[in-house]
């Protein structure tokens, strides 16, 4: 199998998805390619101070800066792309914003939009260090492993789609494989919006946004678990749900996680259900980016036959 390196220049990114973009790599199932990510906002450089804007590839950002996209040999609708993260290194800053948008859920928290608060942080050796001295552990991951949706014309990064994107779940370190079902010829994968660290939910709309270096093997899955988007990480089975609806997005991850309890024990639905109910644990994955996520975990070895 090949392998691959991705730098990012503005021949190899893009700040949307769109099926008609050419691919700015082809590989083969089963490749190896090492991705080397700005932050989300495509800053060039370290800021000079919190909330001071570095010098950006991207002149005018509609969205994430990502690699990509990058397209997948044999890759057709109606297939499903395995992304196994192989490893995550974090580069050497990271900032964090908080009350930078005009939105309900900041209104109800009682911050006030538009005077934002900025952390910049300083990492090494697994730590992350902040310009008011506090320190937490880095867990890496990328926010955004996404599939170009089949629809004309250009999309945001912002929101998650049944083909992934903008997932935003902590749980997807290195050691862990991301299925994505394709919705178009050669899947158009496109990663980045590194994350230092994150807690469930990426309550202030960002985490420790950071750049990134990945190595991903991607790779064309036969026999997927479930039909949507759905990860076994190290800390267990992970399905996804994506809606503007809480209750919907709710839905989702735990029907999926049925379909998976049901495919690996041989039992009905009820039956699944029952046995999810000591086991299972829903969690919200990200409330920041107009549509909610929510993950249901199954823990390695939580049940049993």
């Amino acid at each position: 199998m090949a392998e691959h390196r991705l730098d990012p220049t503005l021949d190899t990114v893009t700040d949307v998805f769109a099926r008609d973009r050419a691919p700015v790599l082809t590989i083969d199932p089963g490749d190896t390619v090492e991705v080397r990510t700005l932050d989300a906002a495509g800053q060039l450089t370290k800021p000079s101070a919190p909330g001071v804007p570095a010098d950006g590839l991207l002149d005018s950002r509609r969205g994430h800066c990502l690699a990509g996209p990058i397209a997948v040999r044999g890759a057709e609708p109606g297939m499903t792309l395995a992304v196994r993260v192989e490893s995550l290194r974090p580069g050497d800053w990271g900032y964090t914003v908080a009350a930078a948008r005009d939105n309900e859920l900041n209104k109800r928290l009682g911050v006030v939009p538009g005077d934002p608060a900025w952390l910049l942080w300083d990492i090494e050796d697994g730590l992350a260090r902040n310009n008011l001295g506090f320190t937490v552990r880095t867990a890496p991951f990328l926010g955004v492993i996404g599939l170009t949706p089949d629809e004309p014309g250009e999309h945001s990064t912002v929101p998650p789609r049944p083909c992934g994107g903008n997932i935003d779940c902590r749980e997807l370190i290195a050691g862990s494989t991301l299925y994505l079902p394709v919705e178009v010829a050669g899947a158009l994968l496109c990663v980045g919006d590194g994350h230092a660290a994150q807690g469930d939910g990426e309550v202030a709309g960002t985490a420790i946004e950071c750049g990134m270096t990945s190595r991903l093997v991607v790779d064309l899955e036969p026999d997927p678990a479930v039909a949507t988007a759905h990860a076994i990480t190290p800390a267990g089975r992970i399905t996804f749900g994506f809606s503007p609806d809480l209750n919907e997005a709710t839905a989702q991850a735990l029907g999926a996680m049925l379909d998976w309890l049901q495919r690996l024990f041989g039992v009905d639905r009820a039956s699944a259900l029952a046995l999810a109910s000591p086991v299972v644990d829903l969690r919200v994955t990200q409330v920041a980016n107009q549509t909610w996520g929510v993950h249901a975990v199954l823990a390695d070895g939580a049940l049993r036959r």
